[in-house]
């Protein structure tokens, strides 16, 4: 090969010497032939070079060479225990999580993978929806006999209760599709039989239901009602003549809509409908209705059908349900709240309906803050992924012959990634009081749970798509494919910005409430009570002129400050929408006519709540480290609240504050850069539930792999 590029090399200058003696233009004649032969045989040798990758001269580029992947634990050290900051953010259950990890690593139904010598578990999202929804099933099949739900309906108490939330959240990290499908069957349908029903209800469906003999979906939404529960439009009468309730879908708008497993698996079903007795609309009940036999045979006088493909969740099995006189025994009303007789009459210990429709509600919230709660583990899976990533993929030279830089030592991938960091810490703590707060429920913690809970919901869901997005920018052209998992999950994770509820609204039932209270405290002539909302009764906050580093870092200053704008913004919510029924409007005219303000009351409630879950879980440690750690990431979670462009629509905080507060941001965010590892390894979730490129990427993609 040497040889004969030599000899290209010599035909190459003999025929420049050729050209150069025979061009008789006028240029070639003032020119030097010399000149012109030098000229050839260094492009020559040039070309030479380059094909023999020869020593290069000072003319030529020097080529890298190939990148290799060091695992950032080499470089990388921890300042803190990561167990000890685990315990802090997951809190409970710590061992059965484990357990159920290893239970899903275990078995091929979990599609394991090796790519870069590890093994890794996910869906495969290139099977077809059926096979998806059979697999997920499968799946369930295969945790219910290594005893994954015992006791999770049939056993009460709140160590049941934080053991099933761990079981859930788990679940969700590894399918969605698999989390949704338990949560339709355990929490919806269970959930409904446990709340709704009575001790003979709960003697004949809840042990079934525990061990899969029966399979429940939960027909609430129709395709004309979601949000609005009290406008469904399914009919259900009394028929004394039987002892049966006749269930009927009247129009095409009262079809039940998206309902989880109705397509294909569900036995039975709770049926949402306005209940007719003597023509008189009780309002919304609930029923107990068998859809489908034991060999899988749609029941007579029902028609289901499937609800198609969709972005995300195809693993799970949604139909449309029409009923066609569908009779079920009066024994199927669910009638904890109210109860019909045997010769039709209708029985209630709650005489008001706006009451009794809230009374009969109130449980529903268990789906809601399992939703909250999944969207804060799937915030975890991505910002594992894409900060490891970030931590071995280098990018760019600062100098001439200097190894790339890794992308996280770029100011600005830091500050992309790590306020989300902090986020999804202070959505840890607040999910934690949020289960708490559930299962340490009374009757008269029920309103509380419903406002923290729609809360919640909606900042957890809007700030995971918001994290997912900025991981999958981050993760560049990797971040697309599925089996690293982040690309993925947004649209496996986008439904929950509108199921349980539709963020939008679920903020203006918050402003709503907060409406009330403040309404209630004026009438009576009190002090603010629950919410916390007891900083209304303190003088109203200041905000410094000049805002220095110490005093944006400081808590008691980022806690005044997300107080004023929450005080600020319910005054002036009170004010217009009062304005607003001055006039004459009605209350529902007036605060749709305020909805710009309820939104930004909302967000500044679940901001100032979610910090205070933060601060209360600061103060339970002692001096070290770990402290130190978290309260740098407790300052950048509130300015990042405070940067906020309400701060300054409002007039909080004047535009040099605001670029202080920017500044400072970018320094916390330096701060925490060597403790990036630690904190994401924090999270708990094991190697096999990450994206490949969260460790090997190189052998990840090599020949040998793909």
């Amino acid at each position: 090969m040497y040889k004969d590029l030599y000899h290209v090399q010599l035909k190459f200058m003999s025929s420049s010497s050729i050209f150069s003696a025979n061009t008789k233009t006028e240029s070639s004649k003032n020119q030097n032939p010399n000149s012109k032969m030098e000229q050839a045989f260094k492009r020559t040798q040039i070309l030479t070079n380059h094909l023999l990758q020869s020593s290069p001269s000072s003319q030529t580029l020097s080529s890298n060479a190939c990148l290799s992947y060091s695992p950032p634990e080499l470089s990388e050290n921890y300042a803190f225990d990561i167990k000890d900051m685990r315990k802090l953010i997951d809190r409970h259950n710590l061992e059965e999580r484990d357990w159920l990890f290893g239970l899903m690593k275990q078995s091929k139904l979990f599609n394991p993978k090796v790519r870069g010598g590890k093994v890794f578990v996910s869906p495969d999202y290139n099977q077809s929806v059926e096979q998806q929804r059979e697999m997920t099933l499968k799946r369930i099949e295969y945790l219910l006999e290594k005893g994954a739900f015992k006791g999770w309906l049939t056993e009460k108490g709140e160590d049941i209760e934080m053991r099933k939330f761990a079981g859930f959240e788990v679940c969700s990290i590894y399918d969605h599709s698999l989390f949704t499908k338990l949560g339709v069957h355990f929490f919806l349908w269970g959930g409904a039989i446990q709340f709704f029903g009575t001790k003979h209800h709960h003697d004949k469906w809840l042990r079934d239901t525990e061990n899969y003999s029966i399979k429940g979906c939960f027909a609430m939404t129709e395709l004309g009602h979601g949000s609005n529960v009290r406008g469904i439009e399914t009919v259900t009468t009394y028929d004394s003549n039987t002892g049966e309730f006749v269930i009927n879908t009247p129009c095409e708008s009262a079809q039940k809509y998206w309902i989880g497993g109705a397509a294909n698996h569900a036995t039975h079903t709770v049926v949402f409908s306005q209940l007719y007795i003597n023509g008189t609309n009780q309002g919304v009940h609930a029923f107990i209705v068998q859809i489908r036999d034991a060999d899988g045979n749609i029941c007579p006088n029902i028609r289901i059908v499937d609800c198609g493909h969709k972005i995300g969740l195809n693993g799970v099995d949604n139909g449309q349900i029409w009923f066609d006189n569908v009779r079920v025994p009066r024994e199927n009303l669910l009638n904890s709240v109210a109860d019909v007789s045997p010769d039709g009459k209708y029985l209630s210990s709650i005489e008001n309906p706006d009451q009794r429709f809230a009374a009969f509600m109130a449980p529903l919230t268990v789906g809601r803050i399992n939703i909250a709660i999944s969207s804060v583990y799937q915030s975890k899976v991505a910002l594992a992924t894409s900060i490891r990533y970030a931590l071995t993929r280098r990018a760019f030279s600062l100098k001439q012959n200097e190894p790339e830089v890794l992308l996280l030592d770029y100011p600005s991938h830091q500050c992309r990634l790590f306020p989300l960091v902090a986020k999804t810490y202070a959505m840890s703590f607040a999910a934690n009081y949020l289960k708490m707060l559930y299962v340490k429920r009374t009757p008269q913690s029920n309103k509380t749970i419903h406002i923290v809970s729609s809360s919640f919901k909606a900042t957890f869901t809007w700030n995971n798509m918001q994290i997912l997005q900025e991981c999958r920018e981050a993760c560049g052209g990797q971040g697309l494919k599925t089996e690293n998992r982040v690309g993925q999950l947004k649209g496996e994770y986008d439904v929950q910005s509108t199921f349980e509820g539709d963020n939008l609204i679920l903020m203006q039932q918050v402003s709503k409430a907060l409406f009330a209270e403040y309404m209630a405290a004026q009438k009576r002539n009190k002090v603010f009570k629950g919410l916390g909302l007891e900083h209304m009764n303190k003088p109203c906050p200041v905000i410094p002129l000049q805002l220095t580093s110490t005093t944006l870092q400081c808590s008691q200053f980022q806690m005044d400050a997300l107080c004023l704008r929450e005080r600020d913004l319910l005054n002036r919510f009170v004010a217009d929408v009062s304005k607003c029924k001055a006039k004459g409007e009605s209350s529902e005219q007036a605060f749709m006519m305020c909805y710009q303000l309820a939104q930004d009351l909302g967000k500044a409630f679940s901001d100032r709540a979610i910090f205070q879950t933060f601060v209360d879980a600061e103060t339970t440690l002692p001096a070290g480290s770990l402290k130190d750690v978290l309260g740098t990431l407790r300052s950048l979670y509130a300015l990042i609240c405070i940067e906020d462009v309400s701060f300054l629509q409002y007039g909080y905080l004047s535009v040099d504050n605001g670029a202080n507060a920017r500044r400072e941001i970018t320094k916390l965010c330096t701060e925490l850069r060597p403790h990036a590892l630690a904190l994401v390894s924090s999270f708990g979730i094991p190697d096999a539930f990450l994206g490949p490129i969260a460790f090997n990427w190189i052998e990840a993609n090599a020949w040998s792999s793909v």
